[in-house]
């Protein structure tokens, strides 16, 4: 275990947040890192073929990664923690602005005994080590909530643009897991991704503010793409809509252009969100905020799962 040192900061890569216009900036690293891209080769359930479609397109799916018994009994726990009034009145869960329905709740497995087993699985950490080429501990964790008629969407953004600028990740050498509890349909706010964007980094326009984190989890406008990038990215790599029956997974890099709309049908959508990030790529200092978001947000001790 180590705790990483918050004054610390390699080069920048990938500056963002520091000018008055935006920049398409090529990634420098791979999105799958075996023993030829500086990593080292981990045996695991993702086939070649299945990290071949990872490293073109930045995302693959596991079509049942869960049983239909486990997606039960999960999805009984996300129940029990949104209608817990201690785990409501937490700073680690957020709500909705509107409908004021719980919108994710973060460091969940530090809250749940049933998911912390869920991110030690092999089914699921271990893919990611074969993903990153090294032994890898949790950034973070949440569960998202999506319910019908009231769950808002997310905007579309590159998560490593955020954990770059707020956190300190110094490359996109992160990987994270949407695990589904209910049904995705195209009309329930499915994950959308740009197949292939996460080839190229978007710097963003705008300053963060100091404690940016309490709006931008519940509605995030610094840090998101201006419309000509989008429309760029969009003309290039098109859009893919992930749907899937309840116990599909997708891994998606750090990188990828991604996001969600509202859900305005009677269907709710919720899943488990892990980050997985190299042990070899510990944060650092903020490469464009006053002080890092907190460690339930953010964790800055690297303990290897």
């Amino acid at each position: 275990m180590t705790v990483t040192d918050p004054g610390a900061r390699t080069a920048d890569r990938y500056p963002t947040r520091v000018a008055d216009r935006p920049v398409l900036i090529d990634r420098a690293e791979p999105t799958v890192w075996g023993a030829a891209a500086g990593g080292r080769d981990v045996p695991g359930l993702l086939s070649s073929e299945e990290l071949a479609t990872h490293e073109r397109d930045g995302f693959v799916t596991v079509p049942q990664l869960l049983s239909a018994e486990e997606v039960a009994g999960y999805a009984a726990e996300l129940d029990r923690l949104a209608t817990d009034p201690a785990v409501r009145a937490d700073e680690r869960t957020i709500v909705e602005k509107t409908s004021q329905q719980v919108r994710s709740i973060f460091e969940v497995h530090t809250l749940s005994d049933a998911i912390a087993a869920l991110v030690a699985d092999e089914r699921v950490a271990g893919r990611a080590r074969q993903i990153l080429g090294s032994d890898v501990y949790v950034h973070q964790s949440r569960i998202n909530y999506k319910p019908g008629f009231g769950g808002a969407g997310f905007y579309w953004h590159s998560d490593f643009e955020t954990w770059h600028a707020e956190d300190g990740m110094p490359s996109p050498r992160a990987v994270s897991i949407s695990i589904s509890l209910t049904e995705n349909f195209a009309h329930n706010g499915c994950l959308m991704i740009m197949p292939g964007s996460h080839r190229t980094f978007v710097s963003c326009v705008g300053e963060t503010p100091a404690d940016h984190y309490k709006e931008s989890l519940r509605e995030q406008e610094i840090g998101t793409p201006d419309p000509e990038s989008l429309t760029a990215l969009a003309n290039r790599h098109g859009i893919a809509m992930l749907t899937g029956k309840a116990g599909s997974a997708t891994l998606f890099d750090s990188n990828c252009m991604h996001g969600s709309g509202s859900n305005i049908t009677p269907y709710p959508r919720s899943n488990i969100f892990i980050v997985f990030n190299s042990v070899e790529n510990a944060l650092e200092a903020p490469f464009s905020a006053p002080a890092p978001r907190p460690a339930h947000v953010a964790a800055r001790t690297v303990r290897p799962v």
